[in-house]
């Protein structure tokens, strides 16, 4: 008899998506409560994610992007810097996503805040970091991190797992703990300058709250309110 055999018919049917439902909050999202910017709107709201989502790593955000010919391609990032000027991630200036924004520069980001029934979706165009400020942020990663940058040819097709730990290992065994790793120069940072914020709060029965900060030709923001 296969081990198979013993699995219970319930534990062998898959979950049924269509059935899967939550009841969102009765509170909501008024234009009275936004801030004047949506860089101070996202600053309080992750500063909620951040303290009282109980939310693991906060920070992660989809990116999507395309290439010259409309392929969209997306994947979690995360988030480590933000301000006035944008949203700021680092990468490989090889990767896929790279390519993209180097053919497209604009891009998307969204904040899935699924615990607190919330989305942040910003939408905008990414230009390079200088190399002084991605070299500031490079210092601040683990040690571990700063080899990984030097180790993976990101978005490449590679054999196996072993090539890379080999890498890996050589790094190491050339720079040790404690002794400075230089700063790859194809490594580094994209700011997201944002044209659009749209702060989702969901509702009950689906009617949730969508408020966008647009971005005005003298650079102040207007609020509109999109239908769920």
């Amino acid at each position: 008899m296969r081990q198979d055999d013993h699995v219970k018919d319930a534990d062998a049917v898959s979950p049924d998506p269509a059935s899967m439902r939550q009841q969102y909050r009765a509170e909501g999202l008024a234009e009275s409560d936004l801030a004047a910017s949506p860089v101070e709107q996202f600053a309080r709201w992750f500063q909620q994610a951040a303290t009282e989502g109980r939310l693991f790593e906060p920070n992660a955000m989809v990116v999507s992007t395309a290439d010259a010919e409309g392929r969209v391609s997306s994947r979690t990032v995360l988030l480590k810097h933000f301000d006035e000027q944008g949203f700021v991630f680092y990468t490989n200036y090889d990767s896929r996503k790279a390519r993209d924004l180097a053919e497209n520069p604009q891009v998307a980001l969204l904040f899935p805040w699924h615990p607190m029934a919330r989305q942040v979706i910003v939408t905008g165009v990414a230009r390079r970091t200088g190399r002084d400020e991605t070299a500031a942020y490079f210092r601040t990663r683990p040690h571990g991190s700063q080899l990984g940058a030097w180790a993976s040819e990101q978005s490449s097709v590679i054999a196996g797992r072993a090539g890379l730990d080999s890498a890996y290992a050589e790094l190491a065994a050339r720079y040790p703990e404690g002794e400075q790793v230089p700063v790859p120069p194809h490594w580094g940072g994209f700011r997201v300058a944002p044209r659009t914020v749209e702060f989702w709060q969901g509702r009950e029965n689906r009617l949730h709250d969508r408020l966008r900060y647009v971005v005005e030709a003298d650079g102040g923001w207007r609020v509109e309110r999109l239908s769920p």
